[in-house]
């Protein structure tokens, strides 16, 4: 005999238990969506509940799986609430009692079907020596996963010239990665402390939460291995992407130090790099810049292994120091020398770059039409977790009702 809990409004719920009693059903309680008695859900197989959001509480759907207890909604719902936690689809308004007592008694509900969540990630964005543009990278980067829908913080972990502050207009004395650092060590960091120490940026795209860097370089013992490691795992409970900016070199050029105990210098890079789920490498596209990163790649995917993913972006691609077909020589260079064959490409504009300095604002916010800023856009399509649909929310090309219309219209043969 299956056994249930009846929280419905009254007077409904007292009608709808002495129907269910007559099919056979064993009523434990009756009572209110609000006053579901916790205590008598070990002693049902199933509680039936309105579809709405303050009946399904996280508590009490926590309470049900701890207990075994099946959930079966009546009325006119939400199916984003019933998809959140896995719950049956919510039978109609007008459900007659057989019906309910059979979802009651169900061993195996249709389960609402909805997509694997993705795994929210750390982003490295690195680069070699040189001023190849990580910040610039970073900071449009985190905006543009951010306009996809999914929530994007921003951290500065550069420990020899954090700028992410600067470029942002933000103020470099608020508390930053480096007070999460010292909270990690204490345990007494989370996402809501996260939330409290970060400073919200409002962009076009929604609200980014960015953690500043270091106001003095001298200050990088704060950023300690462990410390910084401890922090990246609250951030995955924290934000969707957190895209980190970190800088060129690695702590694995200390190693041949006498204090092998002490802290380093770039440790925070490298942990950072090991515990990134995908690395944005950024080389300028000039003969010096790319051959220190193709130096340096080969340590780099030695150090994070063969679990993370690299994307290698050019960043700054123009005629002047490569001459004609600049984009062809930098991908003949990285896949002679580097083994490296998927490059992304992102232009030279000068005159992004210094309105986006001008106003402390990302590009994609005071010039929407910049080339660059294109570029980036679709470097995010890259990064995206599989299985982001395409937004194309504020872009000119995607957005067109004309692009819209020949994407759907058949394709026409030649001649």
């Amino acid at each position: 005999m299956t056994s249930a809990i009846v929280a419905l409004p009254e007077p409904r719920a007292t009608e709808i238990a002495a129907e269910l009693a007559r099919t056979g059903i064993l009523i434990v309680a009756v009572s209110s969506p609000g006053a579901v008695p916790v205590a008598q859900l070990a002693d049902a197989d199933a509680i039936l509940l309105p579809a709405t959001r303050a009946a399904l509480t996280a508590d009490l759907v926590a309470a049900c799986d701890r207990s075994g207890v099946r959930i079966v909604t009546v009325g006119r719902g939400e199916s984003r609430l019933l998809s959140r936690y896995g719950l049956p689809e919510a039978l109609g308004e007008d459900a007659d009692v057989w019906r309910i007592a059979e979802a009651l008694s169900a061993e195996t509900p249709r389960v609402a079907r909805r997509p694997a969540p993705p795994r929210r990630r750390i982003i490295a964005v690195w680069g070699p020596h040189g001023a190849p543009g990580r910040s610039t990278v970073a900071v449009q980067l985190a905006l543009e996963l951010a306009r996809g829908g999914r929530r994007c913080a921003l951290i500065d972990a550069d420990t020899v010239a954090p700028s992410l502050a600067l470029l942002l207009g933000l103020d470099d004395e608020a508390p930053g990665i480096a007070a999460a650092c010292r909270r990690a060590e204490l345990g007494a960091l989370d996402a809501a402390e996260l939330h409290r120490i970060s400073t919200p940026m409002e962009t076009s795209a929604g609200t980014i939460d960015v953690l500043a860097g270091l106001n003095r370089p001298s200050r990088w013992p704060e950023l300690s291995a462990a410390r910084l490691a401890a922090t990246l795992g609250v951030c995955r409970d924290w934000a969707d992407e957190t895209v980190v900016d970190v800088s060129a070199a690695f702590d694995s050029y200390e190693e041949v130090t006498d204090d092998l105990a002490g802290p380093r210098r770039h440790a925070a890079t490298t942990t950072v790099l090991r515990e990134a789920d995908v690395v944005v490498a950024v080389t300028a596209a000039d003969p010096l810049s790319i051959s220190r990163f193709l130096r340096d790649h080969a340590e780099l995917r030695a150090l994070i292994g063969p679990t993370a993913r690299i994307v290698v972006v050019a960043n700054q691609v123009r005629t002047g120091p490569l001459g004609v077909d600049a984009r062809g020589q930098i991908r003949r260079a990285l896949e002679r020398f580097g083994d490296i064959t998927d490059v992304a490409f992102l232009p030279f504009d000068q005159r992004a770059a210094d309105a986006a300095l001008l106003h402390a604002r990302p590009m994609a916010d005071v010039t929407p039409r910049s080339g660059l800023v294109a570029g980036v856009r679709h470097l995010a399509e890259r990064v995206a977790p599989p299985g982001r649909t395409e937004v194309t929310d504020g872009s000119r090309r995607g957005s067109s009702p004309v692009v819209r219309w020949r994407r759907r219209a058949p394709a026409v043969p030649a001649g």
